[in-house]
């Protein structure tokens, strides 16, 4: 959110392919690429994105203005030439309002559009029509296939807050009353209830708190909240849940940087979240409760400077759980371009494919290192001159021109293929910093293979593998575009700055 693989070398590289340049392996310039289905490491769950802010007012937008934001992000549909109509998110993260829209006076948040409904009154009563433009997107993503949703929490409701706000005063403690959380998680259950009822769409996931190390004090709804007061909250929610009989899962922590999941971060209190929440020895062990969810989740902000560091930091998160827990899971639930990436900033929209390289290789490393089960972005939609979107949209509450993105078909070449189920295997070739490739079998044993150029001319693979392959192509001139089928026998050229996802059906 926007504040302040020999065996085992999965997977980082970047290819494209050219027909004219497939030729027999043997080239010194080729790069060999040994590919193990056989050999598999976690399961991919979903890729997906969120629908703050922009979405409650594009989803009333005229029709054909927002369902054709729609049909980007979810279709799962394909044009005439066999290139996606959509990316395919499988994943959709709903942002449950704290309701600094509804709020008279000051609340701290110069921007309109960062301001969120509530459906909790100031009498106690709900209206179920607010977030009515939020609630389209809910329908439009089911309608198109998207599998997985998760209701997200920046702030509880103002209604409840200590300050009446839907952010905070400073400081590490939440911006609830102790006695409001019991108040805070029938909120929850009463919202999850009714998309139920009246989307048809029961959460996989409810994620009650956001980015918890900030303090949240102006910008945009959030609080933070320490461990223990996460813990508390947890365990009357899981209880609650139980007894309404739902199967929504708990899910946390929504870390704001990925470090503060193993070490203290800027404070002990709100740090060391993997042993804090999953070891049976901690007082904050929440691993028991009831709908808790196995898993643990981080935002890849501010670690993501260059290779050392996406390395480093996601070696040393995974190191933590395999020594807490091997069977814990790790899902990177929020990211956009974030602080100085040796230069690259988010600040300034950037259609092209600078950014989509920049975060692909995230997205890689998340996925190769980190052992991701999920990855999902910011905000699909943005009306901001700053790295966070997927699809860009001019800033007005009743319709304006939608613009595509390289980023939006680079995370579809993820997205639109490796699907729900999914198994990354295994990948072994010489390191590369401007190769990188990682391979994924689906649950009815299609293979793909995504492969990243980052470099400024073609580069050759061989991956030695008998068969003829669909491809696809994100880079300057394509956008996620079907080529030519491929045959993997032979070497394949990739052009440069590009993203390629080999398709191979069984």
């Amino acid at each position: 959110m926007i504040k302040p693989i020999l065996i085992l070398l999965s997977a980082v590289l970047f290819f494209s392919c050219s027909p004219k340049n497939d030729k027999a392996s043997g080239d010194d310039s080729t790069l060999h690429v040994q590919i193990n289905p056989e050999i598999t490491f976690q399961t991919i769950h979903n890729f997906g994105a969120s629908d703050a802010w922009s979405c409650q007012y594009v989803g009333n937008w005229p029709d054909e203005q927002k369902n054709k934001v729609a049909d980007l992000l979810f279709s799962l549909d394909t044009k005439p030439d066999g290139s996606p109509n959509g990316i395919g998110l499988s994943c959709w993260r709903f942002n449950i309002g704290g309701g600094s829209a509804d709020q008279v006076g000051e609340t701290n948040i110069n921007d309109t559009w960062r301001r969120s409904e509530c459906f909790l009154q100031k009498d106690g009563s709900y209206n179920w029509g607010k977030q009515s433009g939020q609630r389209w997107f809910l329908q439009a993503a089911k309608e198109r296939g998207t599998q997985s949703f998760i209701g997200f929490v920046n702030s509880p409701p103002i209604w409840l807050t200590k300050n009446g706000r839907a952010n905070s005063d400073g400081g590490n403690s939440v911006n609830l009353p102790k006695e409001n959380i019991p108040k805070f998680s029938r909120f929850l259950i009463d919202v999850t209830q009714n998309i139920q009822q009246n989307e048809g769409i029961l959460f996989d996931y409810l994620s009650p708190v956001n980015e918890p190390q900030w303090d949240w004090k102006d910008g945009q709804e959030g609080s933070p909240w320490t461990n223990s007061e996460i813990a508390e909250l947890c365990r009357i929610l899981g209880n609650d849940l139980k007894t309404a009989a739902l199967t929504t899962k708990i899910e946390i922590a929504e870390a704001g940087q990925l470090n503060h999941l193993y070490d203290r971060g800027n404070d002990a209190q709100r740090g060391f979240q993997i042993k804090d929440f999953f070891s049976p020895e901690s007082e904050n062990y929440i691993g028991n409760v009831p709908n808790m969810a196995h898993k643990i989740a981080g935002h890849s902000y501010f670690t993501t400077t260059n290779d050392n560091v996406l390395g480093e930091v996601r070696s040393k998160l995974k190191a933590e759980i395999n020594l807490i827990d091997p069977t814990l899971e790790f899902g990177m639930s929020e990211f956009c371009v974030l602080g100085d990436n040796d230069g690259f900033k988010g600040n300034k929209r950037d259609l092209g494919m600078e950014t989509a390289l920049f975060v692909t290789n995230v997205i890689h490393s998340d996925l190769t290192i980190a052992n991701a089960s999920a990855w999902q972005w910011w905000i699909a939609v943005s009306p901001y001159d700053f790295k966070d979107g997927l699809v860009y949209i001019d800033k007005s509450e009743t319709g304006g021109t939608i613009y595509e993105s390289k980023l939006l078909w680079g995370l579809g070449n993820y997205s639109r293929f490796v699907r729900p189920g999914a198994k990354r295997i295994s990948v072994e070739t010489e390191t590369s910093q401007e190769l990188k490739i990682s391979a994924y079998k689906n649950t009815n044993r299609e293979l793909v293979i995504v492969c990243i150029n980052r470099s400024r001319q073609e580069q050759n693979i061989f991956l030695n593998l008998a068969e003829i392959a669909k491809r696809f192509e994100t880079s300057e001139k394509n956008d996620l575009t079907r080529l030519e089928n491929v045959n993997l026998k032979n070497t394949i050229g990739l052009p440069e700055q590009s993203i390629t996802t080999f398709v191979i059906q069984n």
